[in-house]
Protein backbone atom coordinates (compact mmCIF):
# COMPACT_ATOMS: atom_id res chain seq x y z
CA UNK A 1 0.00 0.00 0.00
CA UNK A 2 2.96 2.77 0.77
CA UNK A 3 3.89 2.59 -3.40
CA UNK A 4 0.20 3.54 -4.58
CA UNK A 5 0.21 6.33 -1.54
CA UNK A 6 3.83 7.61 -2.46
CA UNK A 7 2.63 7.96 -6.31
CA UNK A 8 -0.74 9.51 -5.39
CA UNK A 9 1.47 11.73 -3.16
CA UNK A 10 3.65 12.96 -6.02
CA UNK A 11 0.68 13.64 -8.09
CA UNK A 12 -1.40 15.69 -5.83
CA UNK A 13 1.92 17.38 -5.09
CA UNK A 14 2.41 18.00 -8.62
CA UNK A 15 -0.94 19.20 -8.80
CA UNK A 16 -0.57 21.85 -6.42
CA UNK A 17 2.96 22.81 -8.64
CA UNK A 18 0.86 23.57 -11.50
CA UNK A 19 -2.11 25.28 -10.07
CA UNK A 20 0.60 27.20 -8.19
CA UNK A 21 2.86 27.75 -11.72
CA UNK A 22 -0.28 29.17 -12.73
CA UNK A 23 -1.38 31.45 -10.27
CA UNK A 24 1.98 33.23 -10.24
CA UNK A 25 1.62 33.50 -14.07
CA UNK A 26 -1.59 35.31 -13.40
CA UNK A 27 -0.57 37.24 -11.07
CA UNK A 28 2.57 38.28 -13.20
CA UNK A 29 0.50 39.03 -16.01
CA UNK A 30 -2.44 41.27 -14.25
CA UNK A 31 0.54 42.81 -12.92
CA UNK A 32 2.42 43.64 -16.07
CA UNK A 33 -1.01 44.90 -17.70
CA UNK A 34 -1.67 47.36 -14.83
CA UNK A 35 2.05 48.47 -15.02
CA UNK A 36 1.41 48.69 -18.77
CA UNK A 37 -1.79 50.61 -18.28
CA UNK A 38 -0.65 52.91 -15.82
CA UNK A 39 2.42 53.49 -17.83
CA UNK A 40 0.75 54.80 -20.68
CA UNK A 41 -1.73 56.60 -18.28
CA UNK A 42 1.80 58.37 -17.45
CA UNK A 43 2.55 58.92 -20.85
CA UNK A 44 -0.01 60.10 -21.89
CA UNK A 45 -0.30 62.34 -19.40
CA UNK A 46 2.92 63.90 -19.72
CA UNK A 47 2.25 64.46 -23.25
CA UNK A 48 -0.51 66.21 -22.17
CA UNK A 49 0.99 68.64 -20.11
CA UNK A 50 4.09 68.98 -22.58
CA UNK A 51 1.70 70.55 -24.99
CA UNK A 52 -0.25 72.24 -22.57
CA UNK A 53 3.07 73.93 -21.69
CA UNK A 54 3.84 74.28 -25.64
CA UNK A 55 0.58 75.71 -26.44
CA UNK A 56 0.89 78.63 -23.36
CA UNK A 57 4.25 79.36 -24.48
CA UNK A 58 2.94 80.32 -27.94
CA UNK A 59 -0.05 81.99 -26.39
CA UNK A 60 2.53 84.63 -24.25
CA UNK A 61 4.25 84.94 -27.74
CA UNK A 62 0.60 85.55 -29.71
CA UNK A 63 0.47 88.36 -26.83
CA UNK A 64 3.97 89.74 -28.05
CA UNK A 65 3.12 89.96 -31.12
CA UNK A 66 0.03 92.04 -30.43
CA UNK A 67 2.28 94.08 -28.16
CA UNK A 68 4.44 95.12 -30.80
CA UNK A 69 1.75 95.67 -32.84
CA UNK A 70 -0.19 97.72 -30.66
CA UNK A 71 3.25 99.63 -29.69
CA UNK A 72 3.96 100.60 -33.52
CA UNK A 73 0.17 101.70 -33.92
CA UNK A 74 0.39 104.17 -30.97
CA UNK A 75 3.64 105.88 -32.44
CA UNK A 76 1.60 106.71 -36.15
CA UNK A 77 -1.60 107.06 -35.47
CA UNK A 78 -3.36 109.58 -33.45
CA UNK A 79 -6.73 108.12 -33.56
CA UNK A 80 -7.68 104.14 -32.91
CA UNK A 81 -10.32 102.62 -36.04
CA UNK A 82 -11.33 99.23 -37.62
CA UNK A 83 -9.44 99.52 -40.61
CA UNK A 84 -5.85 99.98 -38.53
CA UNK A 85 -3.97 96.65 -38.72
CA UNK A 86 -4.38 96.38 -35.08
CA UNK A 87 -8.27 95.39 -35.91
CA UNK A 88 -7.74 92.81 -38.75
CA UNK A 89 -8.21 89.77 -38.49
CA UNK A 90 -6.14 87.07 -38.91
CA UNK A 91 -6.37 83.22 -39.98
CA UNK A 92 -5.45 80.73 -37.68
CA UNK A 93 -1.27 80.39 -38.38
CA UNK A 94 -0.02 76.69 -38.49
CA UNK A 95 3.35 76.20 -35.59
CA UNK A 96 5.09 72.74 -34.92
CA UNK A 97 2.43 70.65 -33.75
CA UNK A 98 -0.59 72.89 -34.14
CA UNK A 99 -2.42 75.95 -34.51
CA UNK A 100 -2.59 79.72 -33.19
CA UNK A 101 -4.92 82.38 -33.29
CA UNK A 102 -5.17 85.74 -31.58
CA UNK A 103 -7.65 88.52 -31.60
CA UNK A 104 -7.20 92.53 -30.70
CA UNK A 105 -10.02 94.41 -29.56
CA UNK A 106 -10.76 97.72 -28.74
CA UNK A 107 -12.40 97.71 -24.85
CA UNK A 108 -13.30 101.34 -25.36
CA UNK A 109 -15.19 100.21 -28.21
CA UNK A 110 -17.55 99.60 -25.43
CA UNK A 111 -19.49 101.16 -22.37
CA UNK A 112 -17.45 101.23 -19.28
CA UNK A 113 -20.02 99.69 -16.56
CA UNK A 114 -17.47 101.36 -13.76
CA UNK A 115 -17.94 104.83 -15.48
CA UNK A 116 -22.11 105.51 -13.50
CA UNK A 117 -19.73 106.11 -10.73
CA UNK A 118 -17.61 109.36 -10.84
CA UNK A 119 -14.15 108.94 -8.36
CA UNK A 120 -15.38 110.14 -5.28
CA UNK A 121 -17.93 107.29 -5.53
CA UNK A 122 -20.95 109.03 -6.24
CA UNK A 123 -23.39 108.44 -9.31
CA UNK A 124 -22.66 109.96 -12.97
CA UNK A 125 -26.30 110.97 -13.80
CA UNK A 126 -25.04 111.34 -17.53
CA UNK A 127 -23.29 108.24 -17.65
CA UNK A 128 -26.38 106.36 -15.79
CA UNK A 129 -28.79 108.70 -18.37
CA UNK A 130 -27.14 106.86 -21.29
CA UNK A 131 -26.57 103.72 -20.09
CA UNK A 132 -30.62 103.67 -19.41
CA UNK A 133 -30.85 104.59 -23.22
CA UNK A 134 -28.87 101.29 -23.80
CA UNK A 135 -30.95 99.23 -21.57
CA UNK A 136 -33.41 100.54 -23.82
CA UNK A 137 -31.96 99.86 -27.08
CA UNK A 138 -31.18 96.23 -26.63
CA UNK A 139 -34.60 95.99 -24.96
CA UNK A 140 -33.59 95.22 -21.45
CA UNK A 141 -34.89 96.12 -18.13
CA UNK A 142 -33.88 99.75 -17.26
CA UNK A 143 -33.98 98.70 -12.78
CA UNK A 144 -30.87 97.21 -14.31
CA UNK A 145 -28.92 100.05 -14.36
CA UNK A 146 -30.24 100.82 -10.73
CA UNK A 147 -29.35 97.62 -9.86
CA UNK A 148 -25.91 97.83 -11.16
CA UNK A 149 -25.42 101.18 -9.87
CA UNK A 150 -25.96 100.12 -6.40
CA UNK A 151 -23.33 97.12 -6.41
CA UNK A 152 -20.69 99.46 -7.67
CA UNK A 153 -21.65 102.60 -5.92
CA UNK A 154 -20.32 103.23 -1.73
CA UNK A 155 -23.30 103.51 0.14
CA UNK A 156 -25.36 100.68 1.80
CA UNK A 157 -28.90 102.32 0.66
CA UNK A 158 -30.95 100.86 -2.31
CA UNK A 159 -31.78 102.89 -5.48
CA UNK A 160 -35.35 103.73 -5.85
CA UNK A 161 -37.14 102.45 -7.71
CA UNK A 162 -35.24 99.08 -8.72
CA UNK A 163 -32.43 99.05 -6.56
CA UNK A 164 -30.38 95.88 -4.13
CA UNK A 165 -28.55 96.24 -1.76
CA UNK A 166 -27.41 94.10 1.02
CA UNK A 167 -30.78 93.19 2.21
CA UNK A 168 -31.51 91.76 -0.89
CA UNK A 169 -28.73 89.80 -1.12
CA UNK A 170 -28.69 88.39 1.81
CA UNK A 171 -31.35 86.73 1.67
CA UNK A 172 -29.81 84.02 -0.78
CA UNK A 173 -28.72 80.86 -0.54
CA UNK A 174 -25.98 80.76 -0.05
CA UNK A 175 -26.15 85.02 0.68
CA UNK A 176 -23.29 86.97 -0.27
CA UNK A 177 -22.86 91.18 -0.01
CA UNK A 178 -22.98 93.84 -2.84
CA UNK A 179 -18.93 94.61 -3.59
CA UNK A 180 -19.90 98.59 -3.18
CA UNK A 181 -16.68 98.71 -5.67
CA UNK A 182 -16.09 98.83 -9.46
CA UNK A 183 -15.82 95.80 -11.14
CA UNK A 184 -12.78 94.02 -11.31
CA UNK A 185 -13.96 91.93 -13.96
CA UNK A 186 -17.12 91.98 -15.96
CA UNK A 187 -18.10 88.30 -14.92
CA UNK A 188 -18.96 90.25 -11.93
CA UNK A 189 -21.91 91.02 -13.52
CA UNK A 190 -23.31 87.79 -12.82
CA UNK A 191 -23.88 88.03 -8.82
CA UNK A 192 -25.97 91.56 -8.99
CA UNK A 193 -29.61 91.00 -9.29
CA UNK A 194 -31.26 90.58 -12.46
CA UNK A 195 -28.21 89.99 -14.64
CA UNK A 196 -29.48 86.43 -15.82
CA UNK A 197 -27.58 84.61 -18.22
CA UNK A 198 -30.16 86.07 -21.06
CA UNK A 199 -29.33 89.82 -20.22
CA UNK A 200 -25.83 88.92 -20.00
CA UNK A 201 -26.04 87.53 -23.51
CA UNK A 202 -27.01 90.48 -24.69
CA UNK A 203 -25.28 93.06 -22.97
CA UNK A 204 -21.48 91.39 -22.88
CA UNK A 205 -20.58 92.39 -26.61
CA UNK A 206 -21.51 96.10 -25.56
CA UNK A 207 -19.80 96.93 -22.24
CA UNK A 208 -16.92 96.33 -20.16
CA UNK A 209 -15.24 96.56 -16.72
CA UNK A 210 -12.24 99.10 -17.32
CA UNK A 211 -10.27 100.98 -14.00
CA UNK A 212 -12.00 104.77 -13.77
CA UNK A 213 -14.01 106.48 -16.32
CA UNK A 214 -13.09 105.92 -19.52
CA UNK A 215 -14.84 107.64 -22.91
CA UNK A 216 -16.18 105.55 -26.09
CA UNK A 217 -14.16 105.50 -28.77
CA UNK A 218 -16.65 106.29 -31.51
CA UNK A 219 -14.48 105.00 -34.54
CA UNK A 220 -14.92 101.12 -32.73
CA UNK A 221 -18.37 101.37 -31.04
CA UNK A 222 -21.14 99.22 -31.72
CA UNK A 223 -24.02 100.63 -33.34
CA UNK A 224 -26.14 100.36 -30.23
CA UNK A 225 -23.72 102.24 -28.49
CA UNK A 226 -23.55 105.02 -30.98
CA UNK A 227 -27.65 105.03 -30.84
CA UNK A 228 -27.82 105.64 -26.95
CA UNK A 229 -25.36 109.05 -27.56
CA UNK A 230 -28.90 110.51 -27.25
CA UNK A 231 -32.33 109.62 -27.26
CA UNK A 232 -33.09 112.22 -30.51
CA UNK A 233 -30.43 109.93 -32.49
CA UNK A 234 -32.17 107.31 -34.84
CA UNK A 235 -31.30 104.54 -36.92
CA UNK A 236 -30.72 106.44 -39.97
CA UNK A 237 -28.55 108.62 -37.92
CA UNK A 238 -26.22 106.04 -36.86
CA UNK A 239 -26.20 104.41 -40.30
CA UNK A 240 -24.99 107.62 -41.49
CA UNK A 241 -22.10 107.77 -38.79
CA UNK A 242 -20.88 103.99 -39.57
CA UNK A 243 -20.47 104.49 -42.86
CA UNK A 244 -18.73 107.92 -42.60
CA UNK A 245 -16.25 106.30 -40.30
CA UNK A 246 -15.79 102.88 -42.47
CA UNK A 247 -14.76 105.38 -46.07
CA UNK A 248 -12.46 107.00 -43.21
CA UNK A 249 -12.48 107.38 -39.41
CA UNK A 250 -12.69 110.34 -37.84
CA UNK A 251 -9.22 111.95 -36.58
CA UNK A 252 -10.56 114.13 -33.64
CA UNK A 253 -13.86 114.68 -31.56
CA UNK A 254 -14.67 118.01 -33.32
CA UNK A 255 -15.08 116.34 -36.39
CA UNK A 256 -17.11 113.82 -35.24
CA UNK A 257 -19.17 116.35 -33.31
CA UNK A 258 -19.51 118.44 -35.93
CA UNK A 259 -21.42 115.42 -38.04
CA UNK A 260 -24.64 116.03 -39.52
CA UNK A 261 -26.20 113.01 -37.95
CA UNK A 262 -25.28 115.53 -34.57
CA UNK A 263 -26.74 118.31 -35.85
CA UNK A 264 -28.23 120.03 -32.64
CA UNK A 265 -27.63 117.95 -30.48
CA UNK A 266 -25.44 117.80 -27.18
CA UNK A 267 -23.60 114.08 -26.04
CA UNK A 268 -23.37 114.32 -22.75
CA UNK A 269 -21.52 111.02 -22.15
CA UNK A 270 -17.52 111.12 -22.79
CA UNK A 271 -16.18 109.80 -26.35
CA UNK A 272 -12.78 109.89 -27.93
CA UNK A 273 -11.25 108.95 -31.37
CA UNK A 274 -8.70 106.92 -30.16
CA UNK A 275 -8.28 104.27 -26.83
CA UNK A 276 -6.26 103.07 -24.22
CA UNK A 277 -7.40 99.75 -23.41
CA UNK A 278 -7.30 96.43 -25.43
CA UNK A 279 -8.13 92.95 -25.02
CA UNK A 280 -6.08 90.28 -26.63
CA UNK A 281 -7.53 87.02 -27.13
CA UNK A 282 -5.30 83.88 -28.14
CA UNK A 283 -6.58 80.69 -28.96
CA UNK A 284 -3.54 77.52 -29.16
CA UNK A 285 -3.66 73.90 -29.52
CA UNK A 286 -0.65 71.94 -29.88
CA UNK A 287 -1.12 68.31 -30.13
CA UNK A 288 -3.33 67.03 -26.95
CA UNK A 289 -2.87 70.27 -25.29
CA UNK A 290 -4.83 73.67 -25.46
CA UNK A 291 -4.32 76.82 -23.99
CA UNK A 292 -6.83 79.79 -24.06
CA UNK A 293 -5.35 83.04 -22.58
CA UNK A 294 -7.27 86.65 -22.09
CA UNK A 295 -4.76 89.57 -21.66
CA UNK A 296 -5.65 93.29 -20.68
CA UNK A 297 -3.55 96.28 -22.25
CA UNK A 298 -3.04 99.63 -21.46
CA UNK A 299 -1.76 102.07 -23.42
CA UNK A 300 -0.91 105.51 -22.36
CA UNK A 301 1.68 108.40 -23.48
CA UNK A 302 3.50 106.06 -25.60
CA UNK A 303 3.92 103.30 -23.10
CA UNK A 304 2.29 99.74 -23.09
CA UNK A 305 2.07 97.22 -20.80
CA UNK A 306 -0.13 94.11 -19.97
CA UNK A 307 -2.36 95.11 -17.05
CA UNK A 308 -3.72 91.26 -16.25
CA UNK A 309 -3.80 88.26 -18.12
CA UNK A 310 -6.13 85.32 -17.13
CA UNK A 311 -6.94 81.92 -18.34
CA UNK A 312 -10.53 81.63 -20.51
CA UNK A 313 -12.90 79.73 -21.89
CA UNK A 314 -13.55 81.25 -24.92
CA UNK A 315 -12.36 80.13 -27.97
CA UNK A 316 -11.36 81.34 -31.54
CA UNK A 317 -10.34 78.05 -32.87
CA UNK A 318 -12.95 75.52 -34.01
CA UNK A 319 -12.85 72.20 -31.27
CA UNK A 320 -10.05 69.63 -32.71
Amino acid sequence: MAVPDAGLRRARQQGVALITALLVVALAVTAATAMATRMHVDVRRTGNLLHGEQAYAYALSAESWAYIILRKDGKESQHDALDEDWATALPPISVEGGLVNGRISDLQGRFNVNNLVKADGTPNTDEIDYFKRLLTVLNLDLDLSAKLLDWIDEDINATFPGGAEDDSYLLLEPPYRAANRPLVSLSELQLVQGFTAEVMGALTPHVTALPGITAINVNTATPELLLALDADLTAQDVEMLVAEREQEAFTDKATFQAHDALAGLTIAVQTDVSSKWFRVLTDVRVGSGQSHVESLLERDAGKLRVVSRVRTRERLLPPG
